[in-house]
């Protein structure tokens, strides 16, 4: 254990962020926004998840039940909050970004199996959450503030041991080093006209249960919260007035910043943590202007999302934020017609796509759906509708090919049928025999981009990173055949050994076998999503 110090100490200064009331109040968008008003001032801003569930990671998780899993650089699967975080404070994170306590307890068993405790009992306190004060300290290492949000909702039985090591660590690198934050909701009653306070107040006083007193309170509401609730708050949870910050609903998440910016959050949080760093708003003014853009659009442009976990748009939310990123740029709106993947066929693809300008099809994994995708795929090929495919989607591009243009007619990936005579799409050789979880290709990989392509006109580089999350590579037994009958593989492995991108020349038929969604900022568009959202003009 840190021992105790005066407040004085040198090294990273930290926020901590929880919630109250009920879940889905918007604790990673404050945070996130937290962090880029943070940077703006000319500090380095890292950020961690601490979520309360058993899994070791998301990454064998429903979609339908968590939504999709954020990959950073260093191949850590994650939860779809650090996809927030690292839109808006422009942060590369990674492993030490997200914990479970799945992690916690795994890690603490391991090191109990290999004496590392030297045979004492091993307990909740202090050996849980000691783990999880090394997990926060690891991640902030070379940050001036980390800011770490709390999963759940205070009052939940399995955020405790998270609740415990925080308040732990504030006492540890001294109180004026931590900051608590606390987001809960504020309802309003329509019928009497009325914004309700004490659901605040008992979140607070729950909160307090543990021993921890909020610092700052943000106060979710769909509307301006007035004075006198703000007043009230401040004086039955003991927080000064300034402290008491109004968290409204915007048109966009990227005017939350200059929100809470405009109620001097920045500054209390500054004064609260005896930060005197001279402020640096040049970072704001940009962010301002990109606001400005995106109110500035006109127009729409209809884009068919084809996917097999549609019922939960949080599947694929950081597609829909790369084409929001891009929409941006070409200053048009962009609306998302979501297509089940299931309903399309060759006999209703017409109907489905006839006001689509463009068509993505998003990663996935499993047999269902299959079909209906690679439909959707032959239809924009034979009528030239832009089409995007990302990672399932390159694979689905290359099955379509096969059996349309090559004439295989089962061809197929070995994921699906592994029974076909044409598998197209491949296990990796190192894969064969391995456990589900944490054990596909994960991370930044380099890609050997091919001068003019439609992927070098988009990263006008020759040598680009992305991001992966797959465990199928296309067979490169197939890959002579394919070239020769017009398939261009765009993109390769620096040693040319495995596809990274094929296209289909005299249209924008792209599929890459990487996620370019996750690195995508909304002042930094994707330059893929970009192209494809030009093509679809």
């Amino acid at each position: 254990m840190m021992p105790i110090n005066d407040g004085k100490k040198s090294g990273p200064k930290f926020i901590f962020v929880t919630g109250g009331v009920v879940s889905g109040l918007g604790k990673g968008i404050t945070a996130a926004s937290l962090g880029r008003l943070l940077k703006c001032r000319g500090l380095k801003v890292t950020s961690q998840k601490l979520d309360p569930y058993m899994n070791i990671d998301p990454g064998t998780m429903s979609p339908f039940q968590h939504g999709e899993v954020f990959v950073t650089d260093d191949g850590a699967e994650t939860d779809l909050d650090l996809g927030h975080y690292e839109r808006f404070i422009d942060e590369n994170l990674g492993k030490y970004s997200n914990l479970t306590s799945g992690r916690v307890y795994w890690n603490v068993l391991t090191k109990e199996r290999n004496g590392d405790y030297l045979g004492q009992t091993v307990q909740i306190i202090p050996h849980v959450t000691n783990e999880i004060k090394d997990f926060i300290l690891k991640n902030a290492e070379d940050a001036d503030i980390g800011i770490v949000e709390i999963g759940g909702t205070i009052g939940d039985i399995e955020s405790q041991p998270f609740l415990e090591a925080i308040r732990q660590l504030a006492l540890e690198v001294g109180r004026r080093n931590c900051l608590f934050i606390h987001v809960c909701l504020v309802p309003y009653i329509s019928g009497s006209d009325e914004f309700k306070s004490k659901p605040t107040q008992h979140s607070v006083k729950e909160l307090m249960s543990v021993g921890i007193h909020p610092d700052i309170i943000v106060a979710r509401c769909d509307k301006e919260i007035p004075d006198e609730i703000r007043k009230k708050i401040s004086l039955f949870c003991n927080v000064s007035p300034d402290c008491v910050i109004n968290n409204t609903t915007c048109k966009s998440l990227y005017e939350v910043p200059l929100m809470l910016h405009d109620q001097n959050m920045d500054d209390v949080v500054c004064r609260e943590l005896g930060i005197e760093k001279a402020a640096d708003y040049s970072g704001l003014s940009d962010w301002s202007k990109m606001v400005e853009r995106i109110h500035a659009r006109e127009g729409e442009i209809q884009v068919a999302l084809v996917g097999k976990y549609i019922k939960l748009h949080d599947s694929y939310l950081s597609i829909v934020e790369s084409l929001n990123h891009a929409s941006f740029i070409v200053g048009k709106n962009v609306k998302i017609k979501w297509v089940d993947s299931d309903s399309v066929t060759d006999q209703t693809a017409e109907e489905i796509f006839k006001d689509c300008a463009g068509i993505i099809l998003p990663g996935g994994f499993g047999q269902r759906g299959i079909e209906g995708m690679i439909s959707s795929c032959r239809y924009a090929r034979s009528h030239k509708i832009p089409y995007f495919g990302i990672c399932l989607g390159m694979q689905i591009a290359v099955i379509e090919f096969a059996r349309s243009i090559l004439g295989l007619s089962d061809a197929n990936s070995r994921e699906f049928d592994e029974t076909c005579t044409h598998t197209v799409i491949d296990l990796m050789k190192n894969q064969e025999g391995v456990i589900m979880g944490g054990t596909m290709r994960l991370g930044s990989y380099p890609c050997k981009v091919l001068e003019g392509t439609k992927l070098h006109k988009a990263y006008k580089d020759t040598l680009i990173n992305e991001r992966h999350r797959h465990r199928y590579e296309f067979n490169n037994e197939y890959r002579e055949a394919m070239q020769k009958a017009g398939l261009v593989i765009s993109g390769t492995s620096p040693d040319g050994s495995l596809v990274e991108s094929v296209e289909v020349e005299g249209q924008f038929h792209v599929g890459v076998q990487f996620h370019p969604e996750f690195k995508s900022r909304p002042n930094k568009a994707s330059p893929l999503f970009v192209e494809f959202l030009k093509a679809c003009l």
